[in-house]
């Protein structure tokens, strides 16, 4: 029988499970990993990434599964959005409010380092790292609207983006 713990006023049910040998379902998986190189000519910008994630989905051949997504750099994001250039726009404003650009290491520790990309690393934070994405029927299983974008935040240099497919 299952065990129950309180946890924060939640219960948390454990049922023993029969272990799943690694051997039982392995062979049926695949994984494939691609890494893009990207060089955003400007400090912050946006790049619709999907029609590229997409291909390199179904070079795959993987019709059931999940992508990864993220960026390999800790001053720019990878995340999912409407496609929208106001929305865009409307992003640029809103991260330069919450963490401003500034060079000078009176505002930021970490620009006392000799850096001057503190306001980078803490709209990275915002946007996040990574995104993950169903893969059904061969196909990245979106909502409405929603398309994959590379975030930079300090650009002007080359990052990559990793993306691994995993599935059968």
């Amino acid at each position: 029988m299952g065990q129950s713990e309180p946890v924060s006023g939640y219960h948390i049910s454990r049922q023993p499970t029969r272990p799943l040998l690694l051997t039982q379902w392995l062979p049926f998986m695949k994984s494939h990993t691609e890494y893009l190189s990207f060089t955003i000519p400007t400090r912050m910008g946006f790049l619709n990434i999907t029609p590229t994630v997409e291909a390199i989905v179904a070079k795959t051949g993987i019709r059931e599964g999940l992508l990864l997504c993220n960026a390999m750099h800790i001053t720019a994001s990878v995340f999912i959005n409407d496609d929208e250039s106001g929305l865009h726009e409307d992003y640029k404003k809103w991260l330069e409010q919450l963490a401003p650009f500034d060079a000078s290491p009176q505002r930021y520790a970490h620009n006392r380092t000799g850096e001057d990309n503190a306001d980078a690393h803490m709209k990275r934070q915002i946007m996040g790292r990574e995104v993950v994405v169903a893969i059904t029927n061969g196909k990245l299983d979106f909502g409405p609207w929603e398309q994959i974008f590379y975030g930079e935040f300090d650009g002007r240099r080359a990052k990559r983006v990793l993306v691994k497919v995993i599935g059968e």
